[in-house]
């Protein structure tokens, strides 16, 4: 007791006469609070897709191996090429793929052996055959589909997401990336850079503890939950006073994602509640807490609680897609994901989520059509990416690559073109969505982007 008589329990009690009613209230979202500014500048129109789940296959994905075939590259095996790699020009035998096509649902899209199990959802997928990026190296071409810069780290497409939209579950952080080992390009690439860094993408570490302290040590009672009204409220105060400190806001901020990700996320990660079914269709055994099936039944439960973007990165510790001895290595690789991804798709569209999800498979680029040995080199200047969800049309490959699967021959999309469809398709006009920074308006698209419209229903 004071010499006012002003007690803490008595201090309690006036803040929450004043601070429980805000606290409480469902209006009490980012817009409306200085240490959450996560408020949306967008959508600039109505939406396709509320939520992107993004699955990203680190390594390099060989086209001509999956979902490109050439059968002209079956018949010229052995053919000597002019053919330009890592090292430069040089003079290479074609090299036919090893794995047979089928053609599979009402679409007829012919994939690869290599994806029986995705082949089953053909009639959902639109295949992009005629991708291509600007540098032929792992790191920069990871860096480039995940920011849209090649070489200066910039801000990546969650991050812009999450400063475009906001969220939907004010308990979770509006990115997510679950990603079991770094993969190239670090986390970089998922970083928001520029952008205040409440957008800075949370990784998610699939096994025992995703998240570190998520257990709270102290229960969860309505006092406790008035004094952290009245932290924040000082927490306000003290950040009214350096408005331009964009870390400060950031910490603050996450004390208070924190507390929510203490109620939200264990519930988001405890995957005993699913049915046994659900759990043999995507191949999450017992006790199984980081497989790729796991991590894709959580992307689910993710995208299904509200979270506006999630991503899985399928990096193996030293087990990528980057398959230079043998393509025979893309079938261990194949066979870890094919499952998985078939199910998610069936379980968004059982569940309803489908129609309000824009689904990204996708990698940083291919594989050479040639090389002297059994393998495949990198390859940028054609490969192949997946779209599927809200707002896509399925059953449909849109471009094409020459004969052997060397250069675009029509309808090319370029990495921007690639961002400014995804981002149209969540309801954003890529050439408006910027961030001023240096003197210079930023976006994600750089000064290019075209969006992709044969695509889109």
């Amino acid at each position: 007791m004071s010499k006012h008589g002003f007690s803490r329990r008595n201090a309690i009690r006036v803040g929450a006469a004043t601070g429980l009613t805000s606290l409480l209230s469902p209006t009490n979202l980012y817009a409306k609070d200085k240490l959450r500014p996560i408020a949306p500048s967008g959508p600039h129109f109505r939406p396709r897709a509320k939520r992107l789940l993004k699955i990203f296959l680190t390594g390099g994905v060989s086209h001509v191996d999956t979902f490109d075939e050439k059968p002209q590259l079956t018949r010229d095996h052995g053919k000597v090429v002019e053919a330009f790699n890592l090292r430069g020009i040089s003079q290479q035998p074609l090299q036919a793929s090893p794995f047979s096509f089928k053609s599979y649902g009402e679409s007829g899209l012919r994939i690869s052996e290599l994806f029986p199990h995705l082949g089953s959802m053909a009639d959902e997928l639109c295949v992009i055959r005629s991708l291509h990026t600007d540098i032929v190296e792992h790191f920069q071409a990871s860096l480039a589909m995940h920011t849209g810069s090649a070489t200066v780290p910039l801000p990546s497409l969650g991050s812009w997401l999450s400063f475009g939209l906001g969220t939907e579950n004010v308990n979770l952080p509006p990115y997510v990336v679950l990603c079991e080992h770094l993969p190239y390009g670090g986390s970089q690439l998922w970083d928001s850079n520029f952008l205040p860094p409440v957008h800075q993408g949370e990784r998610i570490i699939p096994g025992e503890t995703p998240i570190a302290n998520l257990t709270p040590t102290v229960e969860d009672t309505t006092l406790r939950a008035i004094e952290a009204q009245l932290l924040d409220d000082l927490n306000r105060t003290y950040s009214d006073a350096r408005l331009h400190d964009l870390g400060l806001v950031a910490r603050s901020n996450s004390f208070k994602t924190a507390r929510g990700m203490m109620r939200s996320a264990p519930e988001v990660f405890d995957v005993s509640g699913e049915t046994r079914h659900t759990l043999d269709s995507y191949g999450v055994g017992p006790n199984d807490k980081n497989s790729f099936a796991w991590q894709c039944l959580v992307g689910r439960r993710m995208v299904e609680a509200g979270v506006r973007v999630v991503e899985i990165i399928d990096s193996g510790a030293s087990d990528n897609w980057d398959s230079h001895g043998d393509m025979q290595a893309h079938r261990p690789k194949a066979r870890r994901v094919d499952r998985a991804l078939s199910v998610l798709l069936s379980d968004l569209k059982q569940r309803g989520l489908f129609d309000e999800t824009l689904v990204v498979i996708c990698t940083e680029f291919g594989r050479t059509p040639f090389d002297p040995g059994k393998g495949r080199n990198h390859w940028h200047r054609a490969f192949t990416c997946l779209l599927a969800g809200a707002g896509v049309r399925g059953g449909m490959a849109y471009g094409k690559s020459d004969e052997y699967g060397i250069d675009v021959v029509e309808d090319p999309v370029h990495v921007h073109d690639y961002h400014a469809t995804i981002l149209h398709l969540m309801g954003i006009d890529h050439q408006r969505l910027t961030y001023r920074y240096a003197g210079r308006d930023f976006r994600l698209t750089d000064v290019s982007g075209n969006v992709v419209t044969s695509i889109i229903v």
